[in-house]
C-alpha cells in the first residue's frame, strides 16, 4: 500500500469510577493530516471505552488501509489479536463457557477490523509516548465535558 493509505492510531479510553463516567479518544495520523476524536458515556466501564476507541477510529476511515493502531489497553490488544479467534469459534463464549463480555463491541471491533490491514500495537499507559498521552488527554476531555452537562429535571 502506498503512503497515502498508511495510519497510525492511538486510541484510548478510561472511566472515573469502574463502572461511572466514561471517555475515549483518538489521535489518527495519516500523512501530515491529523484528526483528533472524542466522546463518553454517562455510565459505562474501562474496558467498553477502550473498545469503543479503537471502534470510533476505524469507523472514521473511508476506505480501506494499512493501519498501526496503539492501544495501551492489553485487553484490547490481546482480546482482538489473540483471543478473538477462539470466542468465535466457542459461539461468544470463553474457554469457561461463560459469555464474553463486551461481546457486542467485540464484534463491531471484528467486523471492522476486517476492512483493514492492522498491526494492533500495545504501548505503556502515562510513559511519555506523545500519540497515547494525546489519546488518553481527549479520553480525560470527554469525561470533563460530561460532567458540565445539566442533569435531566
Amino acid at each position: 500500500m502506498s503512503a497515502e493509505s498508511a495510519v497510525i492510531i492511538y486510541a484510548d479510553g478510561g472511566c472515573r469510577g469502574n463502572p461511572g463516567p466514561g471517555g475515549w479518544g483518538v489521535l489518527l495520523q495519516a500523512g501530515d493530516r491529523v484528526k483528533e476524536l472524542w466522546g463518553g458515556e454517562a455510565s459505562t466501564t474501562n474496558n467498553r471505552m477502550e473498545l469503543t476507541a479503537a471502534i470510533r477510529a476505524l469507523e472514521a476511515l473511508k476506505r480501506p488501509a494499512t493501519i498501526e493502531l496503539h492501544t495501551d489497553s492489553q485487553y484490547v490488544q490481546k482480546g482482538i489479536s489473540e483471543w478473538i479467534h477462539n470466542w468465535k469459534r466457542n459461539g461468544w463464549r470463553t474457554a469457561d463457557k461463560q459469555p464474553v463480555k463486551n461481546a457486542d463491541l467485540w464484534q463491531r471491533l471484528d467486523e471492522l477490523a476486517g476492512q483493514h490491514r492492522i498491526r494492533w500495537c500495545w504501548v505503556r499507559g502515562h510513559a511519555g509516548q506523545p500519540g497515547n498521552e494525546r489519546a488518553d488527554a481527549l479520553a480525560n476531555r470527554a469525561m470533563d465535558e460530561l460532567r458540565q452537562v445539566p442533569a435531566p429535571r
